[in-house]
């Protein structure tokens, strides 16, 4: 069974103050959550000495970073523009110190571009397998992992399926690259909410759990109970992050969801 942690959407850099974050971390450890998830900006919009202590002081751990944010700064790992692509890759192994320092790992998926970024999907993709590759190189020499997401199509333009990242994992072939799932994603591109997760099998290296609405768990038509026991099928024993963004406000997605996922085990 894995550990469940909760995905903070908006950026450290929103928050009021500090302490208003802090808050939040002790709400989630009152839920009963293990770790949460972040986005990563620069500048991070708090002291990462301060949170280390918060976060010890709590038991909690943030078990990945998320990178979407950085498509707002204008990076995109498909962009024609080569500067773009290289400030895309420097920003990456940037952020790989900090999931380093955390004991974390890298979560990309929106970074990989729109559409209307790259129309030409085959002239996306070397680009992309070749960003990527770079990466993978820094994340390898400093003992980081990363995994590429894979986001339906109406956010991403590219490697919207589990099949598409699998190719692609194997194409970089680097070991500190892995695949994950997202079941809003699932629901959206697959046809099957497990077998995806099954043909990552041991490689699954990091798991969102979002409701098909967005919103609290219950309200839509996920089989969360089913998504469970095919991570406890392969052995999955890293962390599932919770992620409601829309429909609820932080402390009310919070505490539905943990309940409902105690009311399945």
């Amino acid at each position: 069974m894995p550990r469940f942690s909760y995905i903070v959407m908006p950026a450290l850099t929103t928050f009021r103050t500090p302490d208003d974050f802090h808050r939040i971390l002790v709400l989630l450890k009152e839920c009963g959550y293990d770790g949460v998830e972040i986005n990563l900006t620069e500048p991070m919009g708090i002291d990462p000495g301060v949170l280390t202590r918060w976060l010890a002081d709590l038991g909690l751990v943030i078990p990945s970073f998320l990178t979407g944010e950085a498509y707002n700064d204008g990076l995109c790992l498909s962009s024609p523009d080569e500067s773009i692509r290289r400030r895309t890759v420097e920003r990456l192994i940037g952020y790989l110190d900090m999931a380093r320092e955390f004991q974390a790992i890298l979560v990309v998926g929106l970074l990989q571009g729109l559409r209307s970024d790259e129309p030409d999907p085959d002239a996306a993709q070397p680009r992309i397998v070749a960003c990527l590759g770079q990466v993978a190189a820094a994340a390898e020499e400093k003992g980081v992992e990363f995994v590429l997401e894979p986001v339906n199509h109406l956010q991403v333009g590219f490697n919207n399926s589990v099949g598409e990242v699998r190719k692609l994992v194997e194409t970089v072939g680097s070991s500190a690259l892995k695949p994950m799932v997202d079941t809003v994603h699932l629901n959206i591109e697959e046809r099957s909410l497990v077998q995806p997760i099954l043909d990552c099998g041991t490689e699954l290296r990091h798991v969102h759990i979002c409701e098909s609405n967005g919103s609290t768990f219950g309200t839509g038509h996920i089989d969360f109970a089913n998504v469970l026991k095919t991570l406890d099928d392969i052995g999955y024993d890293g962390f599932a992050s919770v992620k409601v963004y829309r429909g609820a406000t932080l402390e009310e997605g919070a505490r539905s969801s943990i309940e409902y996922l105690r009311r399945l085990r």
